[in-house]
């Protein structure tokens, strides 16, 4: 059996201490090679700089391939397509392109997405603008669960076949903890014609409060096993990540039972979990000609 596919979700520091931690994260998981690294941009641009200057940062010490988050909610598509441009001008060749959370700004007064005049509406827009800009690979969203704007599974579904005929060559899904539902995801997929990879996201766990706010946001349902498992432990980090990389395990584990080879970890800027199941998918770090500075 060939060695699984990974890439790793980063965020752009805030501030000197975090990062250090972030520059060490991407240290610490550069030798396993991941297909890409990508760089989540704020939900309303607001960390623009920032990402921009890890992208670039990232391409001048590095080898490793980048793939910066870039969306379109509460921006001209002119300012959204120049930031495009000049990534391609600094080598960029891979986005991950999405709508993007909806700030105060860009809700109506019933709470509703009301999309920029003069921007790009929805993701799948963004996908079409993109790919007459220059020749990007893209990843987009999927939502195994339903993204909780679109109330149902398939709604997402739509939106999401919507976005690979657009241009896009590839799906990375919302973390999950029911494999089941992303199974069905996958098979739903295919039987409508969704032809590109549906990558399962992969959240390791290393503070359980933190992960039902995330959930609770983008719809994610968390099982009552895994709470049974972290109950009690609030005062107890080592015995949480010793659960937290047995529960990732067992979900790669059985996903590669069901015949999946490639996997993107939200890794919070923390190299410790995803390293430890990355040795666990039998993946060997490997020390390339140009290491990481």
């Amino acid at each position: 059996m060939p060695d699984p596919v990974v890439s790793f979700e980063f965020f752009p520091s805030g501030d000197a201490a975090m990062a250090q931690q972030l520059w060490a994260s991407v240290q610490r998981l550069a030798p396993f090679r991941p297909k890409f690294v990508s760089v989540t941009y704020g939900a309303d641009g607001s960390t623009r700089t920032r990402t921009h200057e890890c992208v670039l940062r990232i391409l001048r010490e590095t080898d490793l391939v980048v793939a910066p988050h870039l969306t379109c909610v509460g921006a001209p598509r002119e300012e959204v397509l120049g930031i495009a441009q000049e990534y391609w001008r600094q080598g960029v060749r891979h986005l991950v392109a999405l709508r993007g959370d909806a700030g105060a700004d860009n809700l109506s007064a019933d709470g509703r997405y009301r999309p920029h005049p003069g921007g790009f509406a929805y993701a799948s827009d963004l996908v079409e603008g993109l790919a007459r800009t220059g020749n990007f690979d893209m990843s987009v969203a999927a939502y195994p669960e339903g993204h909780p704007e679109s109330g149902t599974v398939d709604a997402d579904l739509e939106n999401l076949k919507r976005k690979i005929d657009a241009g896009a060559r590839r799906a990375i899904t919302q973390f999950f903890f029911d494999t089941d539902a992303y199974l069905r995801y996958r098979d739903r997929c295919a039987a409508l014609s969704i032809r590109a990879d549906i990558v399962p996201g992969i959240l390791p766990i290393t503070r359980f409060p933190q992960l039902l706010r995330f959930a609770a946001r983008c719809g994610a349902s968390v099982p009552a096993w895994l709470r049974r498992r972290f109950d009690g432990l609030d005062d107890d980090p080592d015995t949480r990540r010793m659960i937290a990389a047995n529960v990732a395990i067992e979900q790669v584990q059985m996903l590669r039972r069901h015949g999946v080879e490639e996997f993107h970890f939200y890794t919070l800027n923390r190299a410790e979990l995803t390293y430890a199941i990355c040795h666990a998918l039998g993946l060997r770090p490997r020390v390339r000609e140009a290491q990481v500075a």
